[in-house]
């Protein structure tokens, strides 16, 4: 027999997240989450709906119809796009510079797509004309990128992407889960045909739910591609545009049709993670989207000029930096997971490992979405500085809270 009363009720520890993410939720994010449920096609439910896809035009920088959730975490987003556009036989480009170019590989292989990549180190990242070359010679039909990865904590530049894309009839897609809301991304204006995120980071909201943006162009080649009908599996190949989904969650025409006027029933919202994501929004929207930016870079900033401050080495170049994540290189004789566990144990603060050719290398630092605070640059500066100390890292006393502070001030 099962003993229930070793189940006590749910009651995590207080812990400030400073970590690649997740991060503390917003408070307000939060309260709307504990919102009564109502039903899916319930008026009230639906106007939510529409409002979420208004207000994550404004996110996007897009006028694109399509911009929209996917049911799932920011992965969910990523297959929902690429198994929806990708037809077996398809060669697409990845630009490999982290962890999550790899998964990007990953997944188009699983939808048996031709992967071509091209790579540098970690801690780098592509030049546009790195990029048209390897367009030039592959000749995909797609280019996958990264936006922010945050296993090297670099913001990959793509302003020029699109235009190239153009140029090559290539669609262009990117994954902006680590970097969406804080730092800026001009869907529209840099020539984007899809991008999807999430919630768990500079958004400031739980992982659960994936925004996702599509182009005219994106759509009308979803569009073109059918579902395999219940009960159907084949490997044969369909000719022409009427190529088959492999999947029925993952059918973005499918959740168009849901998303769209006709309210086609195929699966039933997330309603708390719309709740969530809709708050999302409209918190940064309310603070102004180039404010919030603005946000995290300053506090990026601070937390830079503090851990430099404090005599520690940055990871990376620092140029093509995400706002919202450093990477601190693991001094020499400190044992860095020995620092992570002191810190989440007398200071309850959580900083990242870092894994692949990093792992033991770095530790990765995050000042994202609610905690882009002075408050939580402060703490973690202080905390992470006594643990070094004890551990014999020797640092001037203060001095990383004294840069970060004329960080402030400036």
């Amino acid at each position: 027999m099962l003993d229930i009363a070793k189940f006590d009720q749910i009651n995590p520890p207080s812990r400030l997240l400073m970590g690649p993410g997740p991060i503390n939720a917003d408070p307000r994010v939060l309260r709307a989450m504990a919102s009564q449920l109502i039903g899916q096609y319930d008026p009230v439910m639906t106007g939510y709906m529409n409002q979420v896809m208004e207000l994550y035009r404004g996110l996007f920088n897009t006028e694109n119809r399509w911009t929209m959730l996917i049911d799932g975490t920011s992965r969910a987003g990523i297959e929902a796009i690429l198994l929806s556009a990708i037809r077996p036989g398809d060669k697409v480009l990845v630009p490999v510079f982290g962890r999550f170019g790899h998964l990007l590989c990953e997944i188009a292989r699983r939808c048996r797509a031709e992967v071509h990549t091209i790579e540098v180190p970690w801690g780098d990242v592509f030049t546009p004309d790195q990029i048209e070359d390897a367009i030039k010679k592959v000749k995909p039909r797609l280019l996958l990128t990264v936006q922010g990865d945050t296993s090297t904590t670099m913001l990959q530049p793509l302003e020029q992407l699109g235009e190239i894309c153009r140029r090559h009839g290539v669609l262009f897609y990117t994954d902006a889960t680590a970097s969406f809301g804080g730092n800026a991304l001009e869907t529209d204006a840099w020539g984007l045909d899809a991008a999807s995120a999430g919630l768990q980071k500079c958004l400031g909201g739980p992982s659960g739910s994936s925004p996702i943006t599509l182009s005219p162009e994106f759509e009308e080649i979803v569009r073109r591609r059918k579902c395999v009908e219940e009960g159907i599996r084949t490997d044969e190949h369909v000719d022409g545009d009427d190529e088959m989904i492999y999947s029925n969650y993952f059918d973005l025409g499918m959740i168009m049709d849901y998303w769209g006027p006709e309210r086609l029933n195929h699966h039933t919202e997330a309603t708390s993670m719309l709740f969530a994501a809709r708050e999302c929004a409209r918190l940064i929207l309310e603070e102004g989207l180039d404010n919030c930016i603005a946000r995290h870079e300053l506090h990026g900033a601070a937390l830079l000029a503090g851990i430099q401050g404090m005599g520690l080495e940055t990871f990376g170049d620092l140029s093509h930096k995400m706002n919202n994540v450093l990477g601190v290189v693991i001094p020499k004789d400190i044992h860095g997971e020995q620092v992570r566990q002191m810190m989440l144990n007398d200071f309850s603060i959580e900083i990242g490992t870092s894994f692949g050719p990093l792992q033991g290398k770095i530790w990765r630092i995050g000042t994202m979405g609610y905690n882009a605070r002075k408050d939580c640059v402060l703490q973690t500066l202080t905390a992470l500085e006594a643990v070094l100390n004890r551990l014999g890292f020797k640092s001037t006393q203060g001095a990383a809270l004294q840069a970060a502070w004329n960080c402030y001030d400036k």
